[in-house]
């Protein structure tokens, strides 16, 4: 299991280095590389690396704008570090993504972020 992640953290720094996922001047300057990494990955349609990315959000917290069900998918943000996924997440909102935010402790806060253009 800890080689499997192993694996998949460098996996993300590689995607990250690749796509170029350092955050443009003045936006996200503020989040994890591997969040720059997993916002290119959900732009690009995946492959994700935990199977559970990509699978409705549900929103139960009432934390994001009211929508209907389906319309939040939630995606892990990998912690260097942790043996499991961690609680960094980032929610998109639309089909394809047009709304995204991220949280660093679980669903307990969100705040909006801006993915590349």
């Amino acid at each position: 299991m800890r080689t499997t992640l192993t694996r998949l953290l460098g996996l993300f720094a590689l995607v990250a280095a690749l796509t170029g996922c350092a955050p443009p001047a003045g936006t996200n300057h503020d989040l994890p590389p591997e969040a720059h990494a997993t916002l290119a990955l959900i732009q690009s349609g995946g492959p994700f690396p935990y199977r559970k990315d990509g699978s409705v959000f549900h929103n139960r917290e009432g934390l994001l704008p009211e929508r209907p069900r389906g319309y939040y998918r939630e995606y892990t943000v990998p912690t260097p570090g942790a043996r499991d996924r961690g609680a960094r997440r980032i929610v998109a909102g639309g089909q394809p993504p047009e709304v995204f935010y991220y949280t660093e402790d679980h669903y307990r806060s969100f705040r909006r972020i801006e993915p590349p253009r």
